[in-house]
C-alpha cells in the first residue's frame, strides 16, 4: 500500500484528536475511493458526449439561473 501525506489545519487536528477511537486513515481512504468512483462514473457517462466545454458552461449558468428563480435569490 502506498502512503501519502496530508497537510490538515490545526483546528481540524485537535478536533480530529478528541475522537481517537476513529480511524481516520480509514475514513481518509473511502473518501478518496468514493470520490474516484463518483470522477470514473462521470468520465464513463461522459465520454462520448458531443458537447462542448462552453455548451457545458452555458447549461450550467441556465441551470444555475433557474434553480436561483425558484429559490428566489434573483
Amino acid at each position: 500500500m502506498t502512503n501519502i501525506t496530508l497537510a490538515i489545519p490545526e483546528e481540524l487536528h485537535n478536533r480530529m484528536k478528541k475522537h481517537s477511537e476513529i480511524r481516520w486513515s480509514e475514513v481518509i481512504r473511502k473518501t478518496l475511493s468514493e470520490k474516484i468512483d463518483a470522477l470514473e462514473m462521470m468520465d464513463k457517462l461522459t465520454s462520448k458526449s458531443e458537447f462542448t466545454d462552453k455548451d457545458i458552461e452555458d447549461l450550467s449558468k441556465v441551470i444555475d439561473n433557474n434553480v436561483a428563480k425558484k429559490l428566489k435569490l434573483r
